[in-house]
């Protein structure tokens, strides 16, 4: 897994500023002494003395204004490192492959019927609308996903079991139809996703996987339907693909 680091480098300079004080000597020469005149025989008038000088107010410092500075310019704020963005929107996480489990039986509706490859998938969607219109007139809603239980196969085609999960049993079954229960014990879960007609991609690898771990499985697969099939495109199309296991 690769590992994606970031850094962030923070640069203060700090230039130290050197304040030199001058003293200064300030030599006030005092004026020469002028001699005082000779009283004369008539005393002069005593002298007013001059107001003394009241002192001006000491003026009031005023504060420098301020500095303006925006929450970045804070040093704790510009070496805050910015939140990783969020994960893109519709990132898909892998989904697991052969992953065992045990398959729970359900009551089901069953319509059997049997399809050749080149019209598959159509044939399927077909016996889904067939159920699905007779669980519509009764007011049944189905307790599950839609799936195809795959009988048996060869070169040109394959017997199914097109089945729907129901809480009641419907009425007016036709011949091809019939109440079960939906396979049940050990399986083998993968997920396929995308149309129909890729899915030989999947069995491929499913087929791998079972030769890979030496696994045998039974003579039957099932199809789960996690997307509604009938109204979802065939391109997006979500399927669980459960292989029962001897």
């Amino acid at each position: 897994m690769n590992r994606f680091k970031s850094f962030r480098l923070a640069v203060v300079a700090l230039v130290p500023i050197a304040a030199i004080a001058l003293g200064g000597i300030a030599l006030a020469q005092a004026p020469s002494a002028t001699p005082a005149p000779a009283p004369s025989a008539t005393p002069a008038p005593s002298a007013t003395p001059a107001p003394s000088a009241t002192p001006a107010p000491s003026a009031t410092p005023v504060p420098p204004p301020a500095e303006n500075k925006s929450p970045a310019d804070s040093p704790a704020a510009a070496q805050t490192p910015a939140p990783p963005p969020p994960p893109a929107a519709g990132v898909q996480t892998a989904d697991p492959f052969g992953e065992e489990i045990t398959l729970e039986p359900k009551t089901v509706v069953v319509l059997k019927g049997n399809a050749n490859w080149d019209s598959a998938f159509d044939t399927l969607m077909d016996s889904f609308k067939v159920l699905s219109g007779l669980l519509d007139k009764q007011g049944i809603k189905p307790s599950g996903n839609p799936m195809i239980v795959y009988t048996s196969t060869d070169d040109t085609g394959f017997t199914y079991m097109a089945e729907i999960p129901v809480d009641q049993e419907p009425k007016n079954l036709t011949k091809a139809m019939n109440m079960g229960k939906s396979p049940d014990g050990k399986a083998l879960k993968f997920v396929h996703r995308g149309s129909y007609d890729n899915m030989d991609n999947t069995y491929e690898a499913i087929t791998n996987h079972l030769d890979d771990k030496k696994l045998e499985a039974k003579d039957t697969f099932i199809e789960e339907y996690i997307t509604d099939p009938l109204k979802t495109e065939e391109d997006k199309l979500v399927i669980n693909v459960y292989v029962p296991l001897k």
